[in-house]
């Protein structure tokens, strides 16, 4: 057991540099959590991102490299949403680099957030099948998420959280549930820095349900410019690393 204990804890720091050379060489969710906000972008505002997401498990190396998001204030409290990703897959036998699945979204503040009350908001999202499904680099078929995501602040804490349900139209696959909760604190208008834990139900005839962690931040280096990062485990289910790198423009 002790022997099978250490073997564990070096496949786990293996897997953990692996990533973070992955995050050193590359120059979804709420970036850079899994868990999303309802706060849309202001009216007639713009977010660009360019970004990668990682996940490493047992069986694979996955990423987008990178993926560019847009989100775009069009009248106020809603957003539009689009992602185009280009995404990488490597397996013992085979290695996939190419266009990957289009995501397109609209967030939709409707209660606004006061000194006693969070604000709330929808984020619908269609995942459209523009990849390459025989390449492991897209689904295939149409996948849909309907989440409702809730925000308070209080000084310089923030927290949000809340989920939902995905509609998987994909072979052997099933629908499934998503939930996030999420804290962060600003120690100043450069560094925010906080956690996020997530369960989901199982999304294949194969899979089991899985809960995880991820700790990032914000480093903002004036108000257009900003760094996003976060690193996190799974906690239950099959073991997963995954992290998130990305650059945000905001105008």
């Amino acid at each position: 057991m002790k022997n099978m204990s250490l073997r564990s804890c070096n496949y786990i720091i293996r897997q953990i540099g692996t990533l973070c050379l992955v995050i050193s060489t590359a120059a979804l969710a709420g970036p850079p959590f899994k868990t999303d906000d309802p706060q849309p972008v202001d009216y007639l505002h713009w977010e660009f991102y360019v970004a990668s997401m990682q996940q490493i498990d047992n069986n694979q190396t996955s990423a987008t490299l990178p993926h560019f998001e847009i989100n775009y204030g069009v009248v106020p409290d809603v957003q539009l949403h689009l992602v185009a990703p280009l995404g990488y897959v490597h397996e013992a036998d085979a290695t996939h680099y190419g266009y990957s699945d289009m995501e397109f979204g609209i967030k939709y503040r409707f209660v606004e957030e006061t000194e006693t009350t969070p604000q709330v908001g929808i984020f619908p999202l269609v995942e459209l099948p523009s990849g390459d499904e025989n390449k492991q680099l897209g689904a295939g078929k149409i996948q849909a998420y309907i989440p409702v995501w809730i925000q308070k602040s209080w000084g310089n804490w923030t927290t949000y959280g809340g989920g939902g349900f995905w509609y998987n139209l994909v072979p052997n696959q099933k629908n499934w549930i998503f939930t996030g909760w999420e804290l962060q604190y600003d120690f100043s208008k450069v560094v925010t820095l906080g956690g996020e834990l997530c369960y989901q139900t199982a999304n294949a005839l194969d899979s089991e349900a899985s809960e995880s962690f991820n700790l990032g931040g914000f480093i903002n280096f004036d108000e257009a410019n900003h760094l996003l990062f976060s690193l996190g485990h799974s906690l239950s289910g099959k073991v997963t690393i995954t992290g998130y790198i990305g650059y945000q423009l905001t105008l």
